[in-house]
């Protein structure tokens, strides 16, 4: 099959993960019979220097016609380091959620054995810990309406919802849930925001819909330290914007590294796919950054992308014989770590000869 695939590598480490992906997705072509034609594009901080837009129409246009977009980080200390500003790396990535319906953020975290010693956490909290994080992704405050007003001495950010929006979220958490140990778990902060007393509602309803699905609920905050204390409770987190922004960082703590953090952005149309890290501009040009993350974003790309299942699964245990083979860059490998590009080496051949 022939599938077209928009690339935006973005800043700093971006360009050297996502041509390891890009190695993993061609050894997938080749041992599936499979053709992706990749097509670059400017996005983030590159793309405002080069025309002024942190996302140029001509990006814009051939993600929307692409069967799906794999995508690596944005951000640089010229532009994060200014508060002041006026255009910026992220105005691009918020701009395509919007422009492509984006409203489900993907996030999945899984604990890898052979990297307990790398968490923080006591590997009797971690073992066996394997949750998803649902996160709304095109409303609430980094939405609504925001601005400055007496003198620019007060500062406001509104967060607003609609039933529709959380209707539409939820029903993913729900249909995900149902695929694996069923149960979701809102998380919110009903106590105290209206906004969330919607959410609420707004999910209980639904949830008779899905009998065979277990409705539990978390403020945000007990939510933050249930996650350290016990993981393994938790199968579908559902939230908004903000609060998933948050908690899903926060779990990166469980599988040792940010650097093995997938993601897929979804609505009805076009997916997009990226590692939940940063652009990590310190270490641009110097082989040392962790690419599974983006590669395992690969793998959503051909499951939830292109429903490529058994190509998905390829990718993920050829990361997994990676990781278990201590074949790893120095995030992960303190001892005898390779390089970026070794790591996309060995994953690639493991997909080829398994």
């Amino acid at each position: 099959m022939n599938f077209n695939i928009a690339v935006l590598k973005g800043d700093g480490i971006g360009p050297e993960i996502v041509n390891e992906a890009i190695k993993s997705l061609n050894a997938i072509g080749k041992k599936f019979n499979h053709n992706f034609n990749f097509t670059e594009a400017l996005m983030g901080a590159c793309a405002i220097d080069a025309t002024g837009n942190p996302l140029p129409d001509e990006t814009l246009e051939l993600c929307k016609k692409s069967d799906a977009v794999l995508f690596g980080s944005i951000g640089h200390p010229k532009y994060d380091n200014d508060p002041n500003a006026k255009v910026r790396p992220e105005q691009g990535l918020l701009k395509l959620r919007k422009e492509l319906g984006l409203y489900a953020n993907i996030r999945p975290v899984a604990y890898y054995p052979a990297l307990a010693e790398f968490s923080p956490l006591k590997s009797e909290i971690i073992t066996g810990a394997d949750f998803v994080v649902v996160r709304e992704l095109t409303g609430g405050i980094y939405f609504g309406e925001k601005g400055r007003k007496n003198d620019n001495k007060t500062a406001y950010d509104i967060c607003e919802y609609t039933d529709y929006e959380i209707v539409r979220i939820a029903k993913v958490a729900f249909e995900l849930a149902q695929k694996r140990r069923k149960k979701v778990t809102l998380v919110d902060k009903a106590n105290v925001l209206e906004s969330s007393r919607l959410w609420r509602d707004v999910v209980k309803n639904l949830a008779g819909n899905y009998p065979d699905v277990e409705l539990d609920f978390l403020f945000v905050d007990n939510a933050a330290m249930q996650m350290i204390l016990r993981p393994t409770q938790f199968d579908v987190i559902l939230t908004e914007n903000m609060f998933g922004d948050i908690i899903s960082d926060e779990g990166s703590v469980i599988g040792g590294s940010i650097g093995l953090l997938p993601s897929a952005s979804t609505g009805d149309k076009v997916g997009l796919f990226e590692p939940i890290h940063g652009s990590y501009p310190q270490g641009a040009g110097k082989n040392i950054a962790n690419p599974m993350a983006t590669i395992l974003s690969a793998a959503m790309l051909l499951e939830s992308g292109l429903n490529l299942v058994d190509e998905a699964n390829t990718v993920r245990d050829a990361v997994a014989l990676a990781i278990e083979n201590n074949v790893a860059t120095e995030d992960l490998n303190k001892v005898n770590p390779v390089g970026t590009d070794a790591v996309g080496d060995y994953i690639a051949n493991a997909i080829l000869k398994p």
